[in-house]
């Protein structure tokens, strides 16, 4: 991955304090993961930024290199990688995720 492309996602993860990349849109996810990770943010009622993946290539492929982590959606709370679909579930259901947001 380019210096380029790392900043752009660098970027991306800062500007909200929760942070998603996913397949599709919040109000249009492309697969069932991205709809329940989406699904489980939006019940905090927190403002969240996103990217659709299937909007740019090179991101889709850079976000998996920069997270060490092979599956989209990737959520992540004050720049921090926290997990995908399922770790983003179990934190929900444990109240970590709640913590983790209002941190």
């Amino acid at each position: 991955m380019d210096e380029k492309t790392k900043t752009q996602i660098k970027d991306m993860i800062h500007k909200n304090k929760v942070f998603i990349f996913m397949k599709g849109t919040p109000d249009a996810p492309e697969c069932g993961f991205s709809m329940r990770t989406i699904e489980i943010l939006k019940s905090y009622k927190v403002e969240f930024g996103y990217f659709n993946i299937f909007e740019d290539e090179e991101i889709r492929q850079a976000v998996k290199e920069y997270a060490n982590w092979p599956t989209i959606p990737q959520v992540y709370i004050n720049g921090k990688f926290i997990g995908g679909c399922d770790i983003t579930e179990e934190l929900h259901k444990s109240g970590k995720l709640k913590k983790l947001i209002e941190e």
